[in-house]
């Protein structure tokens, strides 16, 4: 029997374990991605382990998503971002000089590598053939230190693309429609494999496109095969050397199949507030809309700015409509240029902003109160564009560039424009300068600003957690609601004490203060808790607030590895009964005097005098962890003994 690339990638990475798949194996990285957000949790780690130099082959280190310096605080994390990594033998980006999935897709990514990156979209990578993994902080930080990466071997989902996309139909629209097939939790466990005479027909780029947004079905991560177009993309930047042909065995076995047909795809469009929530662009056609934004990791490439270009060419924005856009790299802004892209968008009066996050994360370009806006963004969940009461709809770049000229939403084919013809070619426009090589220091002295808190040091687990549920939450509780994104939260990502007074802010505003009285609590959640991001300070809030134990109908991968870090014990319901047993306020008694895997945890509900069995996701290396208080302790204990 053949191999999937799944499993070709991983078996010369694989360090620990069998792939076989639900089995727990262990992967050593040959690369890892760090951004400015995240990242200051892994230095806070690193720095707490006494880390001299990095030991993974190449690490690189991302400045774009704390960008506003409204205050000291973000400047002060660049400072120790950049001591930092220039201590460790990290390779840095200049501040503001493009998105870190971009750019690292333009200069370090390869075929046949495991990229590990403190990031949900670290999957971009996909697109050129990278098994690329989003994590936590910590785990990013374990990964540049040297240690195995531990994950649970995922099931290989084939998706077979057949056809080409028709005009103004572009790659956005493949991973809209695998969206709307699967649903943000039906790519739990999952990884997405690409095949099919389609696949030649979409370039890096456009596929990096489907592979960062595969992160919103929840799945591991997505792949293509490195190609005769991934040799183009190589060469292009200098980097031919990089490239190997990879592919999956025709007799290969998987564990599903999906079929998509190109040429039957028309533009989509994700309505609010979930990325899975998708239809024709025809069926929501007139609605008027407050705002546009093109940009982020997902959909500002060269081709996509071409686009845009394209259709703004000779146009005027509406009126009423405010058009921004973010380009993800300085190589896309040159390239623009030179083409005569950027004067289109400029002239029609587009805003123009760094090729940074920006207002993906919502951090600047926030929407006026109950407005509407179209973004080319990976996600759409209710309030991360910075404004609660947002309308967030997800549309490709040729869709939000005709819709801006008209106000309403609309179908880019209605326009009658011809759309342009793309090649990569033989090379790209980009800058030598981005990139601040380290000085490999390891006594340089580290700059850390008065906003820098320590990591919060947690207790083991007691044999019996008892605890009043201070919150029952519905499906697809994301990290958003968790740990809020924007302008106002995310410079205050290292400093937990303050973060947490914003947990669940916008689900209940007493939260913070009734957990801070419980001095023990427990969540209850159902299907898919913690989707969304990798940010870890969703988990250790949460812990940092007494909260032990979350029992929910179902975990996203990402936020569950997280829970483990910081010593949360994970349970499933076994039904929605059990679920619905259960009411804010009651009171439970949780025996976790031993963790065994397979095994069930007795769950006694004091107030109603009823008992239930529940199992935990974990396997029996993760449960040890949870009950020392998760693996950040066991790191602690490690280096005390050392």
């Amino acid at each position: 029997m053949g191999l999937t690339l799944t499993e070709k990638v991983l078996s010369k990475a694989l360090v620990e374990g069998q792939l076989k798949r639900g089995s727990r194996i262990g992967l050593k990285a040959d690369q890892t991605l760090t951004h400015d957000l995240n990242g200051i949790m892994s230095h806070l780690v690193l720095e707490s382990i006494g880390l001299k130099q990095k030991k993974v082959d190449l690490a690189v280190q991302y400045l774009d998503h704390n960008i506003i310096q409204a205050d000291f605080k973000n400047a002060d994390d660049h400072n120790f971002t950049l001591d930092m990594t220039s201590r460790l033998g990290i390779i840095t980006a200049r501040t503001g000089n493009g998105i870190c999935h971009h750019l690292h897709l333009e200069h370090f990514a390869a075929p046949g590598k495991v990229l590990i990156g403190g990031d949900s979209h670290t999957t971009a990578a996909g697109g050129i053939g990278s098994f690329a993994v989003g994590v936590g902080g910590f785990d990013n930080a374990m990964s540049i230190a040297g240690e195995t990466f531990h994950m649970t071997m995922p099931q290989v989902v084939k998706v077979n693309l057949t056809g080409r996309l028709q005009p103004m139909v572009s790659a956005k629209n493949i991973i809209l429609e695998l969206l709307r097939r699967v649903s943000v939790k039906g790519g739990v466990g999952k990884v997405f494999e690409f095949t099919g005479e389609g696949v030649t027909t979409l370039n890096v780029s456009e596929r990096s496109t489907i592979t960062n947004m595969g992160t919103e079905t929840g799945a591991t991560t997505s792949l293509f095969p490195s190609d005769e177009n991934t040799r183009k993309w190589l060469k292009a930047f200098n980097r031919e050397k990089d490239y190997i042909p990879l592919s999956a065995d025709e007799d290969a076995l998987y564990d599903d199949v999906i079929e998509i047909n190109l040429s039957e795809l028309e533009p989509l469009i994700a309505l609010p507030s979930q990325p899975d929530r998708v239809v024709k662009v025809r069926e929501v056609a007139g609605t008027k809309i407050d705002q546009v934004m093109i940009g982020s990791c997902t959909n500002t490439s060269v081709q996509d700015l071409l686009n845009v270009g394209n259709i703004l060419e000779g146009e005027t924005i509406d009126r009423n409509v405010e058009l921004g856009v973010y380009p993800s790299t300085r190589t896309v802004i040159m390239e623009s240029i030179a083409r005569g892209s950027y004067e289109n968008i400029v002239a029609s009066g587009a805003r123009i902003f760094e090729p940074v996050c920006g207002g993906c994360n919502g951090c600047g370009f926030a929407p006026a109160t109950n407005g509407v806006s179209l973004r080319t963004t990976p996600r759409n969940f209710k309030g991360r564009s910075g404004t609660k009461s947002d309308q967030v709809y997800l549309v490709a770049p040729e869709t939000a560039a005709a819709s801006a000229i008209t106000g309403v939403i609309t179908d880019p084919r209605d326009l009658g424009k011809q759309p342009i013809h793309f090649e990569i070619p033989e090379k790209f426009i980009f800058d030598k300068n981005i990139f601040i090589m380290p000085e490999n220091n390891p006594d340089k002295p580290v700059r850390k600003g008065p906003n820098i808190k320590p990591i919060p040091e947690f207790s083991s687990m007691e044999d019996q957690t008892v605890g009043e549920v201070i919150l029952k939450l519905e499906d697809d509780i994301t990290t958003d609601h968790i740990c809020p994104a924007g302008a106002l939260y995310l410079p205050i990502r290292s400093n937990i004490p303050e973060m947490s007074k914003h947990s669940f802010q916008g689900i209940d505003t007493t939260f913070y203060d009734r957990a801070v009285r419980a001095k023990g609590s427990i969540l209850i959640a159902g299907h898919n808790y913690g989707q969304g991001s990798s940010r870890e300070q969703a988990a250790i809030i949460p812990r940092y607030l007494g909260i032990n134990v979350v029992i929910a109908k179902g975990f996203a991968r990402l936020h569950l590895a997280n829970m483990v870090n910081w010593g949360i014990l994970p349970l499933i319901f076994k039904s929605d009964e059990d679920y619905d047993s259960i009411d804010q306020g009651d009171i439970l008694e949780v025996e976790t005097i031993s963790l065994k895997e397979g095994q069930d945890i007795k769950v006694i509900n004091k107030s109603k005098n009823s008992v239930m069995h529940l199992k935990s996701p974990l396997f029996q290396e993760d449960l040890d962890a949870i009950k020392e208080g998760g693996f950040v302790n066991i790191l602690r204990n490690k280096n005390k003994a050392e």
